[in-house]
């Protein structure tokens, strides 16, 4: 639809159909920047208002530096895919967070899409997620995130991923320290050591990881913890095997807020740094955004699958990536379960930094 469509109410029909299925959960609105500004405005309070996903698309032709009103109709939306380098996108300090710069932004747009279409509960979950918790305060943020993940793990989208999945054998036992522990000085160096399992963030690797935090916490004689993993990658994300093996949701979201690295991450983040290599995956990518500093290796990828799951981030995702590259992008990283690799990731703000591993 068009904004004038977003502004005159057309987005507003009832979300469900008579057969209680759900009807158009994503309208994708045709975004003019010469629109006039009490359109712009009046499309942007309908967005905030709206029930469903709205996702713009900008025109590939180049504009000018984006009005309030676009700025305002920009930000009201939970995605907007615009033309790389257009340079609209990079002069105005409010914008570049809120598009997805794409070199065929139509293609883009498909893919988001799909990634919807497939798992319209989860994507939709995930944008009032996101927009629930911006202007939270990160604890309660990651509540709020882990609320909305419990009560996915009960739908149907999840229950379907369990079902393709198959059964899994349990992760056997490390036979060794999941998290080495090294104090020098007045620094505490933590390595993720689960290389044969890519330090899948698993029951295990969780565990140690919190009680070395907490460690972290306790003491402030460390004045700097260090975090890099063993092995071919820093983190590929959950353990796939302990998917949907919590005694029940209400036990996992306090599982995973009280018993989590998340909170202990933020509290260290002006004393934290993190190194990255290989597959970052899930929480891979979701803890580390929480620390004060995140420096990658030139070739390292970023993933967020879980919408393709029928789940969202909960490991802090949902929280820490907005507030390093705002809930626009998050979403579309989310909704599309594309890889980001390092040199986006630098221009985006997910990273700090990138230095070839030693």
């Amino acid at each position: 639809m068009t904004v004038e469509d977003l502004a005159s109410g057309a987005a507003g029909h009832p979300l469900f159909s008579e057969g209680g299925e759900l009807d158009s959960p994503l309208v994708v609105v045709r975004v003019d920047p010469a629109a006039e500004e009490a359109v712009l405005a009046a499309a942007a309070a309908k967005a905030r208002a709206g029930s469903r996903l709205l996702v713009g698309i900008m025109p590939g032709r180049r504009t000018g530096v984006p009005s309030p009103g676009l700025q305002e109709l920009l930000q009201s939306l939970d995605a907007t895919i615009g033309p790389a380098g257009v340079p609209a996108m990079r002069d105005a300090a409010a914008v570049p967070r809120a598009v997805v710069p794409a070199v065929d932004p139509e293609d883009a747009l498909q893919s988001l899409c799909a990634g919807v279409r497939a798992n319209p509960q989860a994507a939709m979950i995930l944008g009032q997620t996101l927009r629930a918790s911006e202007t939270l305060s990160v604890p309660a943020a990651l509540d709020v995130e882990s609320l909305a993940y419990s009560t996915l793990l009960g739908g149907p989208e999840f229950r379907r991923w369990l079902e393709n999945r198959g059964p899994q054998k349990p992760p056997q036992p490390a036979a060794h320290d999941a998290v080495l522990i090294r104090r020098e000085g007045d620094r505490l160096a933590l390595t993720l050591n689960r290389p044969e399992r890519r330090n899948a963030y698993g029951a295990d690797v969780r565990d140690a990881l919190v009680a070395a935090l907490e460690v972290a916490v306790a003491d402030p004689s460390v004045h700097h913890v260090l975090l890099d993993g063993n092995g071919p990658s820093f983190c590929a994300g959950g353990d796939l095997a302990e998917f949907g093996t919590t005694p029940d949701p209400a036990t996992a979201h306090l599982i995973r807020t009280r018993g989590g690295a998340g909170r202990l991450m933020h509290l260290l983040a002006g004393r934290t740094e993190v190194r990255l290599h290989g597959h970052c995956v899930g929480a891979g990518i979701e803890i580390p955004a929480l620390a004060g500093r995140v420096i990658a290796d030139p070739g390292t990828l970023f993933r967020l699958p879980e919408v393709g799951m029928g789940l969202i981030p909960a490991a802090g995702g949902a929280t820490s990536l907005p507030r390093r590259i705002g809930r626009w992008r998050t979403f579309y990283l989310c909704a599309t379960g594309m890889t980001l690799d390092a040199p986006t990731a630098l221009l985006w703000g997910l990273i700090d930094g990138i230095e070839s591993r030693p």
